[in-house]
This record gives structure tokens, C-alpha cells and sequence, in this order.
């Protein structure tokens, strides 16, 4: 029976599964947002066309032939009403011209609701 007692004692407790490596799990402050940013990872690198609109008019094509330098248009807006910015030619914002170093932006003064922009998305027109 000594001898039994010096044996070394099974590493796995009976009636005790063993213990099995689990894989490292990476925790983020909010999963919701990183999920949110690796489907959009896929689509980064899509080019869009973005564009600013100042107002719109029909013009038959005799009268654009006869424009030249100096012409007024008239277009759809008035002076200070918001321009619209457009992705893709769906409104996403609209804004104000500014002057920045001798170039022209446009500050955003507000943009299209999330649930907005997913309705332009079936939108044909």
C-alpha cells in the first residue's frame, strides 16, 4: 500500500472533464460599432460621385448656344437658400458656400436622416 501512496495521482480528477484550451476571445468596448465597421471595411474603397447643387433650370438648346461669357442663368433657388450635396445624385445634405484660402467649400448645415437615405436607396429616380 506504500507503494500505491507514491504513485503520482492522476493529473484529471475522476468524473471532471479535462480542461481544454479555449480560444482567445478579443473584447471590444461596443461589439455593435466594430461589427458596424469591419461590414464597412469591404466597402471603403468604392468611388462615389459627389456633387453640389445650386439650383436647376430648363434651357431650350437654341438659347444655350447662345451663351457666352458674361450670361446669366437663372436657376431654380434663391440667393441664400441651402445647397444641396449629392452622392451619387441622391441628396445626403444640404449646406452654405464658404471661403476657405481662396477656395470654395461648403459647410454642412444639416444632413438627411438615416432612414431617409435607406429609402433613396430603392428610390429609381
Amino acid at each position: 500500500m506504500a507503494n500505491e501512496s507514491a504513485k503520482p495521482k492522476s493529473e484529471i480528477p475522476e468524473n471532471k472533464e479535462p480542461l481544454v484550451a479555449q480560444p482567445e476571445l478579443k473584447l471590444h468596448v461596443n461589439a455593435e460599432d466594430n461589427e458596424e465597421s469591419h461590414s464597412l471595411d469591404l466597402i471603403l474603397d468604392i468611388p462615389l460621385k459627389v456633387s453640389v447643387e445650386l439650383g436647376r433650370t430648363k434651357i431650350l438648346v437654341q438659347d444655350l448656344l447662345k451663351l457666352h461669357k458674361g450670361s446669366v442663368i437663372e436657376l431654380s433657388k434663391i440667393a441664400g437658400e441651402p445647397l444641396e450635396v449629392l452622392v451619387n445624385d441622391k441628396v445626403v445634405a444640404k449646406g452654405e458656400v464658404i471661403v476657405v484660402n481662396e477656395k470654395f467649400g461648403i459647410r454642412l448645415t444639416d444632413i438627411v436622416s438615416h432612414a431617409q437615405r435607406i429609402r433613396q436607396l430603392g428610390d429609381p429616380s
